[in-house]
């Protein structure tokens, strides 16, 4: 890494408050490199901003997480019975998804806030393994969706087309396509040389992605191409449910407010709620910032709050709303809490 550039532009840069604050405001022009250190100097000054409070929310899922995520797998994969179920097979792949991306986000968003450099390869692959996670968690709560599609409206044939071997393989798939689309959107970024050492030197996800945005239109192109898919994963669900609420209309199971019909469907809209409306505050941040409607002051508090906490928060609340909702994963719960209790309570045996 060019440490002895970076310290020169950082030099280059050091100019009075007042002019920094100016450049800051109108940094669209800048090359890549200063608009880095107007970023850093910005996310760095603890008299402008508090950064350190956007470290809260990632370590409070985090704990929340895995109070709770671990637990859940242990269910799922200790009981042969709940395993060879392709629902609970995509919930435990969803879960292990969230539970990875907690932890590295929270550990970038925590080595950001000590102000801990990292190397440029241990940051590309803190990166990469981030967007793998967030991708597999995306993709497995579309097939969450679509398995329930099928359950719902191929009732008989739902076994023969979902056998446990056929979903291990699309788990396979998902983790694959998950891989793919950050290692293309890497190699672009390596091709093009639009990795800015310094940025990564820093490490933060939300001045990597505004760095990116500001570089070539190659770059540009492949970042826009996957907010396409992620909106065409979007469509897809909505499509399925739109399916769901008509086909399942006249059979009466959405007359009460409350049957568990009409609560799994909110439930599965407040997932899906919080899964996609970060993405959709990121894009619009992105359009307005790129079009010059926004500053990119405003562009880098609209971006701190949906990385540190609007993605966050579905990773820990996904278990909660979703996981404990199935009978049989809260039964097996109840009765490890049940038995670790009795074997607290039960009184020692006596001597002989």
């Amino acid at each position: 890494m060019d440490f002895s550039g970076c310290a020169l532009v950082k030099r280059a840069n050091a100019t009075p408050y007042r002019h920094r604050e100016t450049a800051f405001n109108s940094s669209l022009n800048l090359d890549d490199t200063s608009l880095y250190y107007l970023l850093e100097e910005w996310t760095l000054n603890p008299s402008d901003t508090s950064m350190k409070m956007f470290l809260i929310p990632p370590v409070v899922c985090l704990v929340a997480g895995i109070l709770i995520i671990p637990t859940i797998l242990f269910v799922i994969f200790s009981r042969f019975s709940i395993r060879q179920e392709t629902r609970y097979m995509l919930l435990g792949n969803a879960l292990l998804s969230d539970l990875i991306y907690l932890l590295f986000y929270t550990l970038s968003a925590a080595l950001n806030a000590a102000h801990v450099h990292l190397p440029k390869e241990a940051c590309v692959l803190l990166l990469f393994l981030l967007a793998v996670a967030y991708s597999g968690g995306l993709f497995t709560a579309a097939a969450i969706i679509l398995d329930t599609y099928i359950a719902i409206l191929f009732p008989l044939r739902y076994i023969a087309m979902l056998p446990p071997s056929r979903t291990k393989k699309i788990i396979v798939l998902l983790w694959m396509c998950s891989a793919a689309f950050p290692v293309i959107f890497f190699l672009v970024l390596s091709s093009t040389h639009s990795f800015v050492s310094c940025a990564l030197e820093m490490c933060s996800v939300p001045v990597i992605l505004i760095l990116t945005l500001n570089g070539t239109d190659a770059v540009k192109l492949c970042f826009w191409l996957s907010t396409m898919v992620i909106f065409l994963c979007l469509s897809l669900i909505f499509c399925c449910y739109a399916i769901l609420y008509f086909k399942t209309k006249q059979s009466g199971i959405w007359e009460s407010i409350c049957s568990r019909a009409s609560v799994t469907f909110l439930m599965h809209n407040t997932v899906l709620f919080f899964y996609f409306f970060p993405l959709l505050a990121l894009f619009v941040e992105s359009f307005l910032r790129i079009n010059s409607v926004i500053r990119l002051q405003t562009g880098i508090w609209v971006s701190l709050t949906v990385f540190n906490v609007l993605m966050i928060l579905p990773k820990v609340l996904f278990p909660f709303l979703y996981g404990l909702r199935y009978r049989e994963i809260s039964a097996s719960l109840k009765s490890i809490v049940r038995s670790k209790h009795l074997h607290l309570v039960s009184p020692p045996p006596s001597p002989s």
